[in-house]
């Protein structure tokens, strides 16, 4: 099975400064593309698109074109502001930098207050990457997903892709209320689930059988054409490996039909993103 990881991070300390490592000992230090594609072409990775990995935000230009010159990597989603008014002109600086493969933005909304996504000039600048064929990624704790709702519904015209099941509180709270809110979200019909980003919510003894009611909530409340997959490496390191995530997630869906793995693992991820 052809897997598109869509949501890669690499860091390279010697070029780029990450400031919230200092908080995560575990993953602070260099994460190159060489060490992550001698795992993952073996799993059946053959591309992905590189996740902004929360750069200083003097390095969000130089991190979406150093990551572009980078092997296999076939599109950036790049960090953006826009909360700034100077947002459309940070968007034409990507899309310059990009050259056509920048393919989303995100803005990390988890480490901010909720208030910075609420005023009308946050929605408003969103409105521009309609006119490019943009997304914007999702990045919420699962007690934000309010948030999520009112983006997209506020921008119906711009395709939101929900980052990490909604990150679900799963060594905490479990399912509830996570899967409701996570369907109220979901009901949108311009948001995407992306199936990654939980195994860290969970104790490194993990199984897939610790996954799979989240994965399949995700699966059942968006549906086969509007979900993707990405391998969060490596913040996936501190509790699993990429070899153990992709494993697991093939492993819950082995008994669906290959239309609806290949939705999951590529299909979706090239029409969603614009691959190729």
């Amino acid at each position: 099975m052809r897997i598109i990881d869509t949501h890669l991070h690499l860091i390279y300390p010697d070029r780029l400064s990450y400031p919230w490592l200092g908080n995560s000992p575990a993953i602070n230090k260099p994460w190159s593309v060489e060490a992550y594609w001698a795992e993952a072409k073996p799993l059946g990775i053959e591309a992905a698109l590189h996740m902004e990995v929360d750069v200083a935000e003097a390095d969000i230009l130089p991190e979406t074109e150093f990551v572009l010159g980078l092997p296999g990597i076939v599109g950036a989603i790049a960090a953006c502001r826009p909360e700034n008014p100077d947002f459309p002109a940070q968007l034409e600086k990507l899309l310059a930098v990009g050259k056509g493969r920048v393919k989303g933005l995100r803005r990390i909304l988890h480490e901010v207050p909720d208030d910075v996504s609420e005023p009308k000039l946050f929605a408003d600048n969103l409105r521009f990457l309609a006119r490019h064929g943009l997304t914007f990624d999702l990045c919420l704790r699962a007690d934000q997903l309010h948030l999520g709702v009112a983006l997209a519904q506020k921008v119906p015209e711009v395709t939101f892709i929900l980052d990490h099941c909604g990150n679900p509180d799963i060594n905490g709270i479990g399912l509830d209320p996570w899967r409701q809110n996570l369907r109220d979200v979901a009901a949108l019909p311009n948001v995407m689930g992306k199936v990654s980003g939980i195994v860290n919510h969970c104790n490194p003894d993990w199984t897939r059988e610790t996954l799979r009611p989240y994965v399949e909530h995700v699966i059942d409340s968006f549906g086969w054409d509007r979900v993707v997959w990405g391998s969060d490496h490596p913040v996936v390191t501190l509790t699993g490996s990429l070899t153990r995530w992709v494993e697991a997630a093939r492993e819950i869906v082995a008994d669906e039909t290959q239309e609806n793995q290949e939705k999951l693992f590529h299909r979706n991820a090239e029409r969603i993103y614009r691959l190729g």
